[in-house]
């Protein structure tokens, strides 16, 4: 948008790993006020007001309660950080959608709270404080919608295709990268003015193919693992519970409930992050501690997942130390300090600054191309082309408009695609059977694989399974809903008995979470 030649390549999916393996939310962070990190939840609250504006189908508000006990032993001053969190968000209602501007917090009395959230009151609390924050209805598809902005403007995006090396001149200047194609083997070179480091938890690896594999940075991995279970509050707010110098979010979704989330350091591999028993059991202990008319157990858990937060390491080599209290503020170097000329990396941050921290490094790419500055324009440019508007309106109006289709099925479409919707549905050139439901528990259809192979490059069943529809999002649909899938992809994809059956089991493979006790 800057009139810049740009290439992204991804080693797997797009939003394989970390910016799908989360919470879900966009927020402002009230815990960081703890730390005195004024900046950055101002800088988030911004944000969440931007992702609101430009991608209204994906970001919308979700209110938060926070159960309150008898003794009301800290209660006054969490009132005093809501209060400042309020004074930090004072643009949250500059927002045209009515039903996007947030309200300052407020107390809920027993009878309310008996309605919305009956498992507080049955364990011992008797009101509660409400703020404010926003969910995201598909992380991996707001990433996707901004890669295809992207895209649609000229720039040249590949998945599946590794950085294996970095390229560089005689004189140690970077110029790029060697790709390899993860489907085929084949390697070739992309040369680049400039590159740019945004390998989120491989950053420091990354790193290391320039560093003589010694990372100049370093970052501290922090797990967190997600439970999904049977519902336990109304679905009308979320749960944020502060107990024992931790937190845990109880957050409604698809009619269930999402349970995150731990924060450990994590000292393996990135691509081996997975729940273990363990992680489970802790995550439950949690819960039923500080919910205890929950009443959790394993057999509740529906499915689990995990990812590892990239977080900057300023502390000295060797130094010990956890992770929960670490900043989540992102950072943006210059290698050129380090000797390293035309290589930036993008370190740490979260979700909601991510839009903010890509503009400030298209900021330095500028200045160091001696390039024209130009105005950042992300902040009002709606994602997928065009905004829904009112989103309640935009799904009536789609209702009305397909009478033949599941409300439930359109409704889906409209969170997951916004504006391109309509593509969707033109893909299936009339085959009403393409907008049908896949199974009785999920609103998603086979018309969105054919679109998402067509045109959102899914190259792998996974793809389409867990990033491009919700078929995953609540754990195993079912094996034969898989195998449907797989045929239909085959069908697009060209795959043999042998391929097919190989992709099939490999999808199947993501739902053994919790099976094995790795640490």
């Amino acid at each position: 948008m800057r009139g810049l030649k740009v290439a992204l390549v991804e080693k797997k999916d797009f939003s394989h790993a970390t910016s799908a393996a989360n919470s879900k939310l966009v927020h402002g962070g009230l815990r960081y006020l703890q730390n005195l990190e004024f900046g950055l939840v101002r800088e988030s609250l911004r944000e969440r007001r931007i992702w609101q504006r430009i991608a209204p189908h994906l970001v919308y508000p979700l209110p938060f309660l926070i159960p309150q006990p008898k003794s009301r032993k800290g209660t006054l001053k969490l009132r005093l950080g809501l209060t400042l969190y309020d004074l930090l968000s004072y643009d949250r209602t500059w927002l045209d959608d009515k039903d996007q501007r947030l309200p300052a917090h407020r107390t809920v009395k027993a009878e309310e709270l008996q309605r919305r959230a009956p498992v507080a009151i049955a364990s011992g609390y008797p009101f509660a404080l409400e703020y404010q924050d926003c969910q995201m209805y598909a992380p991996e598809r707001l990433g996707l919608g901004c890669i295809q902005d992207a895209a649609e403007r000229g720039a040249v995006v590949a998945n599946y295709a590794e950085a294996i090396a970095l390229t560089r001149t005689a004189d140690g200047t970077v110029t790029g990268a060697r790709v390899r194609d993860g489907l085929t083997g084949a390697e070739a070179v992309i040369s680049a003015r400039l590159t740019v480091n945004a390998a989120g938890p491989w950053a420091d690896k990354v790193l290391a193919m320039a560093q003589d594999g010694t990372p100049s940075h370093r970052l501290i991995r922090a797990k967190g693992i997600h439970l999904i279970t049977r519902p336990l509050t109304d679905g009308s707010a979320a749960l944020a519970m502060f107990i024992d110098g931790g937190h845990f979010f109880v957050l409604p979704w698809r009619g269930h409930t999402i349970i995150g989330t731990t924060d450990d350091v994590f000292e393996g591999a990135p691509d081996d992050v997975a729940p273990t028993q363990a992680d489970i059991a802790k995550m439950l202990a949690a819960v039923n501690k500080g919910l205890p008319s929950a009443k959790l157990t394993a057999d509740d858990v529906i499915h689990a997942y995990a990812g590892v937060r990239p977080l900057i390491d300023e502390s000295e080599p060797g130094a010990k130390g956890g992770s929960y209290k670490r900043s989540r503020k992102a950072e943006i170097i210059d290698h050129a300090e380090d000797g390293e000329a035309n290589l930036l990396s993008a370190l740490g941050g979260k979700w909601t600054t991510s839009r903010h921290v890509a503009a400030q490094c298209v900021d330095l790419i500028e200045k160091k191309l001696d390039h024209p500055h130009l105005r950042v324009r992300t902040d009002t440019t709606p994602l997928g082309g065009a905004s829904t508007g009112n989103f309640a309106a935009f799904v009536r109006r789609a209702q009305k408009e397909n009478r033949r289709v599941d409300p439930a099925v359109v409704a889906n479409l409209a969170r997951n695609y916004g504006a391109r919707m309509e593509a969707v549905i033109a893909g299936t050139n009339g085959d009403a059977r393409l907008l049908e439901p896949l199974s009785s528990a999920l609103p998603d259809c086979a018309a969105e694989i054919l679109y998402g192979v067509r045109n959102e490059m899914a190259l792998m069943l996974e793809d389409v399974i867990f990033r491009r529809t919700g078929i995953g999002t609540l754990g195993s649909p079912g094996e034969a809903v898989i195998e449907r899938c797989g045929r239909l992809m085959a069908d697009l994809r060209g795959w043999n008995l042998e391929e097919t059956s190989r992709q099939i089991d490999a999808v199947m493979a993501h739902f053994l979470w919790g099976r094995r006790d790795t640490a």
